[in-house]
């Protein structure tokens, strides 16, 4: 019994330090350098950045 405890305790330490990775690990923002001359028009549009998927 007391080892089913311990592995309930585990399990559970597991699934919220889980949680936590999912929610606070590597929030930094994808970063990426755009140059268009200036007065001149684009001769086709930008392609979308492919480093992370809009939300």
């Amino acid at each position: 019994m007391r080892l089913l405890k311990v592995l309930v305790v585990l399990i559970l330490a597991a699934v919220i330090g889980l949680a936590g990775y999912a929610y606070f690990g590597d929030m930094q923002p994808v970063r990426s350098e755009v140059r268009s001359p200036i007065g001149a028009a684009p001769s086709a549009p930008a392609a979308p950045a492919t480093e992370a998927e809009p939300e």
